[in-house]
This record gives structure tokens, sequence and C-alpha cells, in this order.
């Protein structure tokens, strides 16, 4: 049987995506783009674009995914509750299985661990070691930096302008799900 010329395409667009990157793949959207999907089709690449975003560098040691699922974590604490997989699972965007995934490697590095729930012991809690608070405050100094340094590139005025549009979208589409 042979596949559509759309398939064969599609395949070859994301071979050549991994060559040449995700330029290459909003490049390519916004020029097989037109008519009713335009706007559909370049939001579509610019979500998956930012969604493989990752602020860290040589000098970070989580990966992106790591680095909020640990600021989730901490937000919580900070506001006085405790996280299980699904909640951080639906705060993040991923699969409960992604998070296991992520808790079984941070478990492994001694960052996180398990805790059961004193009353429902089939519930478990995910939070920070006691040795993990301070590497991960003097992990976020270096994202810290990095974001500052990101922005300095590009510009505060024109982020500051990024954030703002962008919220606002997000908003409209929050809003008009209702």
């Amino acid at each position: 049987m042979r596949k559509s010329s759309h398939t064969n395409s599609s395949l070859y667009y994301s071979w050549l995506a991994k060559i040449k990157g995700d330029k290459f793949i909003m490049e390519k959207t916004r020029k097989r783009t037109n008519g009713k999907d335009k706007y559909f089709k370049m939001l579509f690449a610019l979500s998956r674009k930012m969604e493989m975003i990752s602020i860290g560098n040589k000098n970070t040691r989580f990966n992106s995914t790591e680095a909020r699922l640990i600021e989730e974590i901490i937000s919580a604490k900070y506001e006085g509750k405790r996280l299980i997989s699904t909640q951080l699972a639906k705060g993040l965007g991923i699969t409960r299985s992604a998070v296991s995934q992520i808790v079984d490697r941070l478990e492994k590095q001694g960052v996180v661990q398990r805790v059961a729930d004193e009353i429902d012991r089939k519930i478990a809690y995910i939070e920070l070691t006691e040795d993990a608070h301070t590497l991960c405050k003097n992990e976020l100094k270096v994202y810290v930096a990095r974001v500052n340094e990101l922005v300095e590139k590009f510009g505060a005025e024109r982020f500051d302008q990024m954030c703002e549009l962008c919220n606002e979208f997000c908003d409209l589409v929050e809003n008009s799900q209702s």
C-alpha cells in the first residue's frame, strides 16, 4: 500500500527538522500555510517550539522539565501544600507516566522523594529531600542568571511586550472556552 504524498512529506519534514532544527519547522509551516488554517498552523508550530525551549545551559544540572517540576514542588510547599503526581502532571501539562519517569530520575539523584500519606498509604506526595533544598536554591540562581542574560540580549522592553501579548492571548483563549 502506497503512502500519500502528504504522509511522505510530513515524514520528510520531520526528518529535516531533526537536522535543521525548529527554525526550519517554523519556515516550512509559514510557507505551507495559506487560507483558513494559516493561524492555527502558525500557533501550533510556535507552541511546539516554545515547549522545546530549554532555559538551562552547560552549568545547569536539570533539564527544563525537571526544573519546572522542582519549581512546582517548591511553590506548593511555600503555599503550605503537598503535591501528588497527578497534580504535577496537570501543572506541567505532561502525563502521569512522564512525571513518574522524571521523579524516578530525580529520586535516584537524591533530589526528590515519595512520601506516603499518613492516612491513605496509596497516596504518595512528591517532595524535595532535605539535601535538595540547598542544591535547588543554587540551581535556581543559575537559571535566573541565564534568563536575565537572554532578556538582556532580546531586550527587556520587547520581552515585556511579548509576555503581555502572550498573556492577553492566553486569557482570550481561556475566557472564550467558558
